[in-house]
């Protein structure tokens, strides 16, 4: 049995849960998510918990089991608290704003990038070389994220670059100069 699918997701107040005919959507203080699951699973939404069962023991359905749960409990803490990225902006001249529904990089470029913002996240700028992502649907969080970081990932000789906070760049050795 998977021992991630069946542990039961609590649901805080204000939450509520609906799963009909293969469509569960999650409702809560900070906004709606819906999300499809498939036939091999069954969704029980009892009081104050959500529990997900298997139809039967094959593979595909063993899989499901654990992801469907996953994915319910991601929507439940997104509704309820949201989920945050925050990704650090270093190096010498490089530095963010936002302006308007516009997110404007200088990233050592020769011209200022211009990143849309996604109407389901928010971006602001907490200081000129921090940006924080946030939302209630954790893979638009992350994807967003993601995207901003492949604008100019960190390199690893002087670390320039936009990283996430948590993220360890691993530094290299320059040249030596010694020898020719």
């Amino acid at each position: 049995m998977s021992r991630i699918g069946k542990l039961p997701i609590a649901l805080p107040k204000g939450v509520t849960v609906k799963a009909v005919d293969g469509v569960i959507s999650v409702e809560g203080p900070k906004g709606k998510l819906v999300q499809n699951y498939r036939p091999e699973v069954e969704i029980e939404v009892s009081g104050d918990q959500v529990v997900v069962t298997r139809k039967d023991d094959s593979k595909g359905s063993r899989g499901f089991h654990g992801l469907y749960r996953q994915l319910i409990s991601n929507m439940v803490v997104g509704v309820s608290s949201g989920y945050t990225r925050k990704l650090i902006i270093s190096g010498v001249g490089y530095r963010a704003e936002v302006k308007g529904n516009l997110l404007a990089l200088n990233l050592g470029y020769s011209t200022q990038i211009e990143f849309m913002i996604p109407s389901d996240v928010q971006i602001a700028c907490e200081n000129p070389t921090t940006v924080v992502v946030t939302g209630i649907d954790k893979q638009r969080v992350g994807q967003v994220s993601s995207e901003i970081r492949s604008l100019r990932t960190p390199e690893p000789y002087k670390g320039k670059g936009v990283k996430y906070e948590d993220e360890v760049i691993r530094r290299k050795v320059g040249k030596s100069g010694g020898k020719k």
